[in-house]
C-alpha cells in the first residue's frame, strides 16, 4: 500500500519539466539548434567568482570534519549574522541573527513558514495569480486551504477591491513573489502601501494578525535600477522567504534562510513555530559548507549583463510582432498574451508547428497568458524570432 495522492504527485510532471522533456526528445530527431525551449527557469550565467573561491578557500583551510558535520538547526551563528547584517544595510532595518533561519534554499522556507502558521484544516491562505505552481502544493501540505486570487491584467499588481472581498476570519496569510515569477513584474511602493493599510484595517476588524509571505528569491534580479521594495518597511507582518538560486546562479545547491523580523506580530513565537515545524518536516541543517560560502560572498550582486541583453532583444520584437507582454521589470521570464486567449491552444501549436516550447499559463492561474524564460543562449533567440513571426501571423484561435 502507499499515498495513492503521493503517488499522483509523483508520476504527474509539472508542464514545465514535460516541455523540457518533449524538448531533449525533440532535438535529437531535428537537431538542438532547431529546437528553441523557453521552458525553464534555469539560471544560464555562471556563479559569480567569488562564490566559487569562497568554496575552494574553505576546502583548502578548513577542518574537513567541522565543514562537512551538522550545523545547529537554524543555521551557524555567524553565518546568521552575516546574512542579518546584510539585510539591515540594504533595507535600513535593524534585522537581527535571531531573526533569520537558514534553509536549503526558498521552497522549503515556504513549507516551513506555512506548517508553521497552519491552525487547522480552515486556515486560509491567498495567494496571487500569476503564481508559482508549487505554492498550491506548498500550501496543501502544510494542511490550509487555498484561496486564489485572479490576475489583475495587465499591470499584474493587485487587485485591492477583489482581494478585500477574498479576506475573511480564516485568513492567515497572503504570499506575494516579487519580482514576480512569472510575470516578470515587481510590486510598486503604491501597490504596498494600499496593501498594508488594507490588511491592518483587517487585523482590526478580525483581531488577529494577517501575515505576508515575501517569496523574494528574484529580489536581485532588477533592470533599469529598478528598486525593489522592502516589504516589512510597508507592512510590519511580513515573513521573508529567501533563495540565493537565481541571485547567484545556486540552485542546485539549495541554500536560502527564513527571516522573521521583531517587528512582526508574535516574532519570537512564531520563530520558534518556524523551528519547530521544520523539525516535523525533516528539515533542519541547511548545507554547511554553503552556508559558511554564503556568509564570505554575502554582498555580492549578480552581472544581469547577459540576461537584459535577452529581456530587451525578446520583449522588443514581440511586441514589434504584435505580441502583447507584461512589462518585464525583473526575474528572467516574459509573460505574454495568448491570441485567442487560450494559452494552452497556442502553446501546442508552437510547439507542434516551430518547435517553440513556450508555457501555458494555466498552471500559474493565467490561462490567457503564457511564460517564456529568456535565461537561455542569446543566439537561440536570434534563431527563434522567425518562428515567432510566422506563428502569430498564421495563428488563428480555434486551428488544429
Amino acid at each position: 500500500m502507499y499515498n495513492q495522492h503521493c503517488y499522483e504527485m509523483g508520476t504527474a510532471p509539472s508542464a514545465i519539466r514535460k516541455l523540457f522533456a518533449y524538448g531533449l526528445e525533440k532535438a535529437k530527431e531535428v537537431g538542438k539548434e532547431n529546437v528553441y525551449d523557453y521552458s525553464l527557469g534555469n539560471p544560464s550565467i555562471p556563479a559569480p567568482d567569488a562564490v566559487n573561491e569562497s568554496i575552494l578557500k574553505l576546502i583548502r583551510e578548513s577542518d574537513s570534519v567541522k565543514l562537512h558535520g551538522y550545523s545547529m538547526a537554524g543555521g551557524i551563528e555567524a553565518v546568521r549574522k552575516a546574512v542579518s547584517s546584510d539585510l539591515t544595510v540594504r533595507s535600513g532595518h535593524l534585522i537581527r541573527p535571531q531573526n533569520v533561519f537558514m534553509t536549503c534554499g526558498a521552497a522549503p522556507a515556504l513549507l516551513t513558514v506555512l506548517h508553521a502558521l497552519c491552525l487547522g484544516p480552515d486556515t486560509e491562505v491567498i495567494v496571487v495569480a500569476p503564481y508559482f505552481p508549487e505554492y498550491k502544493t506548498f500550501v496543501l501540505a502544510s494542511g490550509c486551504r487555498l484561496v486564489i486570487l485572479p490576475p489583475d491584467i495587465p499591470d499584474f499588481q493587485l487587485n485591492m477591491e477583489l482581494l478585500e472581498q477574498y479576506i475573511n476570519e480564516k485568513t492567515q496569510a497572503i504570499i506575494l513573489n516579487s519580482p514576480n515569477n512569472p510575470a516578470g513584474t515587481v510590486y510598486t511602493e503604491p501597490t504596498l502601501d494600499k496593501l498594508a493599510r488594507l490588511l491592518y484595517k483587517k487585523e482590526c476588524e478580525f483581531g488577529h494578525p494577517i501575515y505576508v509571505i515575501s517569496d523574494e528569491p528574484y529580489r536581485e534580479l532588477t533592470y533599469d535600477d529598478l528598486y525593489v521594495p522592502y516589504v516589512p518597511a510597508y507592512y510590519t507582518d511580513t515573513i521573508i522567504c529567501y533563495s540565493y538560486s537565481k541571485s547567484l546562479s545556486l540552485p542546485g545547491e539549495r541554500i536560502g534562510y527564513i527571516c522573521v523580523p521583531d517587528v512582526c506580530t508574535d516574532s519570537k513565537e512564531l520563530m520558534g513555530a518556524v523551528a519547530g515545524a521544520a523539525r516535523i518536516i525533516g528539515h533542519v541543517c541547511a548545507p554547511t559548507l554553503f552556508q559558511q560560502a554564503i556568509a564570505m560572498c554575502n554582498g555580492v550582486r549578480p552581472d544581469l549583463t547577459a540576461y537584459n541583453k535577452n529581456r530587451l532583444r525578446l520583449w522588443h520584437a514581440l511586441e514589434e510582432m504584435g505580441y502583447e507582454c507584461a512589462r518585464p521589470d525583473g526575474a528572467f521570464y516574459l509573460f505574454v498574451h495568448a491570441p485567442g486567449d487560450d494559452s494552452t491552444a497556442f502553446s501546442e501549436y508552437a510547439k507542434t508547428h516551430y518547435n517553440l516550447l513556450i508555457v501555458p499559463g494555466d498552471s500559474f492561474g493565467c490561462p490567457s497568458y503564457f511564460r517564456l524564460s529568456y535565461c537561455v543562449d542569446y543566439d537561440m533567440i536570434e534563431r527563434s524570432l522567425p518562428a515567432f513571426k510566422k506563428l502569430i501571423e498564421e495563428y488563428r484561435p480555434g486551428m488544429k
